[in-house]
């Protein structure tokens, strides 16, 4: 049975670390059935899309001489295999790969032979026999990239397997995404379960969610969650401008992808739009700062507590709205400026004279 090698469900490391954003599900095609028809022409939008398969590089290294295989791989991934094998594994190799380090002899061996953990390579392999697909579909969202921060630097991007350790889509170094194909298994994975992934969390195991946490992973690195001093206004608002940044990289998206909700739960919050918004109000939540009272509101979870029926994470929802609502009542404004707008909350959800359907 697996165990889990990291605790919490989020983690947070810059430069010589990390941050991340686990996966969101994207129905149909990302690119077939979603909602826009006024997305820029991208087309001649250059961008070089580099791509490397570290899962099917590890499965591949023999456990008898896993010194020169390491050595091997050092030279493939000298900006990355360091950090996966001692940060997301966690084996603190510290750069000695050789067999006689206890850290390769039984930590990395037995992950390479043990067969409930050879068995996550053979179902990704079996999921994920070439990332074409998925390739093209990130390509598109650097394009958009590109288009709407010509000095963006289009990073590398890194398949893996941690071993069911969470981390599904995230930044290292700004430099390279890291995608572990392991958490978009599909939510009837039968080890999701052992090693504690909840049931809300389903939507973001499939294999459609991966542009949509790969961009938010993205706009995260670039505009990190604040929560000290913060209410929920606040917080609201700063996921709705994350919503409305996933908005122009992935246009085509439908909008329950981008949520990770199903259509029925995305269908519940347009039908109760004032229903939500007027909760909010009664309750003097808006501008609560307790987290205990208002984070979980605005993160994902299985329901949104005191809404009767409503799925998680209802106040991104509403600050979605919001902010969209206020980038109709400024059209000159461009998508970096309504995200880099340090308007206060109260003043922001005034001028965009939003109000609930």
């Amino acid at each position: 049975m697996f165990k889990r090698l990291s605790t919490g469900m989020m983690l947070n490391v810059n430069k010589r670390a990390l941050k991340w954003a686990m996966p969101i599900l994207i129905a149909c095609s990302l690119y077939s059935c979603g909602e826009s028809n006024d997305a820029p022409d991208v087309s001649d939008v250059k961008i070089i899309l580099s791509t490397r398969r570290l899962d099917q590089d590890m499965a591949k290294l023999d456990t008898n001489n896993l010194a020169a295989g390491l050595q091997q791989l050092q030279g493939k991934y000298p900006d990355f295999l360091s950090f996966y094998l001692d940060t997301l594994i966690g084996l603190g190799t510290n750069g000695n790969y050789s067999d006689t380090n206890i850290a390769i002899q039984n930590g990395l061996r037995s992950y390479l032979t043990h067969k409930d953990y050879r068995g996550v390579f053979d179902t990704v392999t079996k999921h994920y026999p070439d990332t074409k697909k998925l390739d093209a579909e990130l390509e598109k969202g650097f394009r958009y990239m590109k288009h709407y921060y010509p000095d963006y630097h289009v990073p590398k991007v890194v398949y893996l397997v941690s071993w069911l350790n969470n981390w599904g889509a995230f930044t290292y170094d700004s430099t390279i995404v890291g995608i572990g194909l392991d958490m978009f298994l599909g939510e009837n994975y039968p080890y999701y379960q052992a090693v504690g992934i909840p049931q809300y969390w389903s939507e973001q195991l499939k294999s459609e969610y991966i542009p949509v946490a790969v961009f938010k992973a993205i706009y995260r690195d670039k505009q990190p969650f604040a929560m000290e001093g913060k209410n929920l206004l606040d917080m609201m608002i700063q996921r709705g401008k994350e919503m409305y940044f996933l908005d122009h990289m992935l246009p085509e998206a439908e909008k329950h992808t981008k949520l990770a909700y199903t259509q029925k739960q995305l269908e519940w919050c347009e039908a109760n739009e004032a229903l939500i918004y007027n909760f909010f109000v009664a309750q003097n939540f808006l501008y609560e700062t307790n987290w205990q009272k208002i984070l979980r509101y605005v993160n994902e979870g299985p329901n949104s507590a005191g809404l009767p029926e409503s799925p998680g994470n209802v106040g991104t929802w509403l600050g979605w709205q919001i902010v969209k609502a206020y980038a109709a009542q400024n059209p000159k404004m461009t998508l970096e400026q309504i995200i880099n707008d340090k308007q206060e909350a109260q003043q922001f959800l005034l001028l965009s004279k939003y109000k609930p359907k």
